[in-house]
């Protein structure tokens, strides 16, 4: 797997020993786990507070729409964010391109709960986030209607002038017509391609164009001078770069020329368990890999990345279909446990006072204040009042006036999660469609900490404390009733962790514990 490194340090007194230090612990942990890093990336002397003021940041998060990496490593999970929501929000980003992001040094916190709970976090933050974004709304809205520049990318072919308007960059909109055109007249995108790159041309980033920027171009309806957010849509808002006839000419070839269905991957063939399955032998990452059999047949398996690509471990292939559903079965059998049930839910209540230290030092300084301004009143009730005594009760009153005001924003922006809440959210995973892919990813992603197979067994670890769950050979083959009649190990000749891509016999073993799973849950 292709990863990359984000490294920071906050303070201007720290040194670059401080990036050399957090480079060289995420580099190990790349080579332990199978990593091929890429890039890294640095922000020195940057607070980690709010990510938008960390450009080597913001730039990792924009790269990440590339698909060009799958894990984000840092040297410990405060240095992606100190803050809890701005880490769930930027997170979100990377989880819908495809990216994780994982700690060379530590769990995403210290304790399995801690896990659990940046998903409840997450899971909780959509509501804060349409609260915020209702805020908003209104005001790009009259943006739109107005014509103005709303944020974001400036559209290629365009400038922003200093009220904020759409204005035609006469160098570049020029290029951008042409495109059209030469499109529309049946020039091919690798054509235009070769001769923008040919003439040196740039994007607004400063680096040569691809297919991409091209593709993009084309569907753009802003060159129509249309102007949208959400659901309102301003046309003529400034002045077009291209006429209708043109644009619908291109719509319609990027249409026709656009890939059939059939050739994306199907949902099937979502590697469920990616970035949280280690070999049992070696302790390497597994990746999901397949093949295609004599009979055209496609098998899919989990195969450790060091025995695969440098020989250096024995494991063998293990059955996709069969892992996955032995984990999503025991994530589902913990749902059930109501003991289990309310102990996280407690564990998970308690954590949110130990994760929010800002609060109870704001309160903490508040308290002393007050204390304060009573020994300041207490004295003037004495007679005591000078220029002094004056001042320092107006000072005082400033700073507990700002304190309260402070304290107000934290308690808004980190609610505190009811007992209720949490056990709602929990239980709501329960009601599983076994056979809804993107249902079993979530239950993976929010109640999975890693799993480990090994050649007699496989180690299951929950995202709560003594969590783990060893599942042996003789309870997968009673799980699957396939148990031996001599529940020997030496009297068995495989394995079914142990496979060469999906056989009949593992195909018929996924079946059983589909069909037993479906049963238990209804």
């Amino acid at each position: 797997m292709k990863a990359v490194i984000y490294a920071r340090y906050s303070d201007a007194h720290q040194r670059e020993e401080s990036i050399e230090g957090q480079l060289r612990e995420c580099n190990d942990f790349a080579k332990r786990k199978g990593y091929s890093i890429i890039k890294s990336y640095i922000d020195r002397a940057l607070s980690g507070k709010k990510a938008d003021n960390r450009p080597e940041f913001m730039q990792m998060i924009t790269d990440s729409k590339q698909n060009l990496f799958d894990t984000v490593i840092v040297w410990k999970i405060d240095r992606f964010s100190r803050d809890k929501y701005d880490s769930v929000f930027y997170k979100n980003i990377l989880k819908k391109n495809g990216v994780s992001v994982i700690s060379a040094t530590e769990p995403i916190d210290d304790s399995p709960e801690g896990q659990l709970m940046e998903s409840i976090f997450e899971g909780f933050s959509v509501y804060y986030l349409k609260d915020l974004s209702m805020k908003t709304n209104r005001g790009m809205t009259e943006n739109v209607l107005k014509g103005k520049y709303n944020g974001g990318g400036v559209t290629y072919g365009y400038i922003i002038d200093n009220n904020k308007q759409f204005k035609p960059d006469l160098v570049n909109a020029a290029i951008v017509a042409d495109i059209f055109k030469r499109y529309a007249n049946g020039e091919s995108s690798k054509s235009i391609l070769a001769s923008l790159i040919e003439k040196g041309i740039k994007t607004n980033r400063g680096v040569s164009p691809t297919y991409s920027f091209i593709t993009n171009l084309l569907k753009n309806r802003r060159y129509l001078g249309e102007l949208r957010f959400k659901d309102t849509v301003v046309e003529s808002a400034f002045p077009p770069l291209v006429d209708t006839t043109t644009f619908e000419k291109c719509q319609k070839r990027l249409a026709d020329n656009q890939r059939r269905p059939g050739s994306y991957k199907p949902v099937e063939d979502r590697y469920l368990l990616t970035g949280k399955i280690y070999c049992g032998h070696c302790g390497k990452t597994m990746n999901g890999v397949s093949g295609t059999g004599g009979k055209g047949a496609t098998h899919r398996y989990y195969h450790c990345h060091a025995a695969r690509r440098f020989k250096t471990c024995d494991k063998k292939a293990v059955g996709k279909t069969l892992v996955e559903s032995l984990v999503v079965d025991y994530i589902v059998r913990m749902l059930d446990d109501q003991l289990i049930l309310n102990r996280i839910v407690d564990t998970c209540y308690d954590l949110q006072a130990k994760q929010d230290t800002a609060l109870p030092a704001l309160e903490k300084q508040l308290s002393r204040i007050q204390k304060e301004i009573d020994n300041v009143m207490d004295a003037i009730k004495q007679g005591i009042f000078t220029t002094t005594t004056k001042e320092t009760l107006i000072k005082l009153e400033q700073e507990k006036e700002e304190l309260e005001i402070n304290i107000s924003k934290a308690q808004i922006e980190r609610p505190i999660i009811s007992k209720e809440q949490i056990k709602f959210w929990l239980t709501n995973h329960r009601p599983i469609d076994i056979d809804d892919t993107m249902q079993k990813q979530q239950l993976v992603d929010t109640f999975l900490n890693s799993v480990y197979v090994y050649d007699d067994k496989m180690l299951i670890i929950l995202n709560y404390k003594d969590g783990e769950i060893c599942v042996t050979y003789d309870e997968i083959q009673t799980a699957m009733g396939k148990k031996e009649n001599s529940g020997n190990r030496s009297d068995c000749q495989s394995s079914p962790l142990d496979v060469r891509g999906d056989s009949p016999a593992i195909r018929t073993r996924d079946h059983l514990l589909k069909r037993q799973m479906l049963y238990r849950l209804s």
